[in-house]
């Protein structure tokens, strides 16, 4: 095929169905969308779409072109993301992406990395998604749990995070405070809206308190721990946040099963680049210092 602006612009309606649309994505004038699908379908001698009121619908044809399109369209981002990665000085953009929940441990040191270098542009995304990094959409990932397994990604422990169960004063001058797990009836606890969550202090809440005195429930890990400390209930809490809180107390001691490992992972083709390398010593530096507030780096 010669004109690939043709199958790119067959693409985008296809993915959106219109050619307002595809114009929009494509930043063209919609004549421009309708001149291209008509040369491409004139060209293969075959209909890829179904013109009716609402939009354009692809036919068998069109839908074999979507998917070959798909593909290819994602390779060109996976290598636009991989050659702006490849720099090899401290300049444009670099990518970092974890839980936010980690957010008030990594963006003071992202900020002091950021101003030793004043010319990069740092960006830091937080969120549940994983950004995928074969596609450019992040250049160092901060995860949990089990170490991932993607195929091309280079992984390297970063460091583990403890868990505390606690409450606030408050909750404790209303309700008192269990003496142990054999003393949980009756109170309330704050816990994931997803019983499914496998972080592992979720998982031994919900074996070990009865689901109905999970009070307080939430989606988001950050919305759990500012609920303990509201009063809500009892909950977990990182050690190094419950650390900054006067007023918490330990319902009992910290166990073992209450550790989440951290991940660093890069992908293959960006490892060794000067902006990754220089980030990940600068953030494994970091994690040293924070074992002395309820981490073991």
């Amino acid at each position: 095929m010669d004109n690939w602006d043709e199958i790119r612009t067959a693409y985008q309606v296809a993915r959106l169905g219109t050619v307002s649309g595809a114009a929009d994505v494509l930043g063209v004038h919609h004549a421009t969308v309708i001149r291209h699908i008509d040369a491409l379908e004139g060209r293969l001698g075959i209909k890829l779409f179904q013109r009716h009121a609402r939009g354009y619908t692809p036919t068998e044809a069109g839908e074999d072109l979507l998917r070959v399109a798909q593909a290819t369209d994602e390779q060109f981002q996976q290598l636009a993301g991989r050659i702006k990665g490849r720099g090899n000085d401290m300049t444009g953009e670099l990518v970092i992406t974890s839980l936010a929940g980690l957010a008030p441990l990594l963006s003071p040191a992202l900020t002091a990395f950021q101003q030793e270098h004043p010319d990069l542009i740092l960006r830091y995304l937080t969120g549940d998604r994983l950004f995928r990094l074969e596609y450019g959409e992040a250049h160092v990932a901060i995860r949990a749990g089990a170490a991932p397994e993607e195929p091309d990604n280079v992984v390297q422990p970063f460091f583990q995070q403890a868990y505390g169960l606690y409450a606030v004063k408050s909750y404790a001058d209303r309700m008192g405070l269990p003496d142990g797990p054999d003393d949980f009836a009756g109170h309330a606890f704050v816990g994931p809206d997803d019983p499914s969550m496998r972080a592992p202090f979720n998982k031994w809440l919900r074996q070990t308190v009865d689901e109905d005195s999970i009070r307080f429930r939430s989606s988001e890990s950050r919305a759990l721990e500012l609920a303990v400390l509201e009063g809500a209930g009892i909950g977990f809490l990182p050690l190094w946040e419950a650390a900054r809180h006067d007023d918490l107390l330990e319902v009992m001691p910290p166990l073992d099963d209450w550790v989440v490992q951290m991940w660093l992972v890069t992908h293959v083709d960006l490892h060794r680049t000067v902006k990754v390398q220089t980030l990940l010593t600068h953030l494994k530096e970091k994690a040293r210092a924070w074992g002395g507030e309820g981490l073991h780096a």
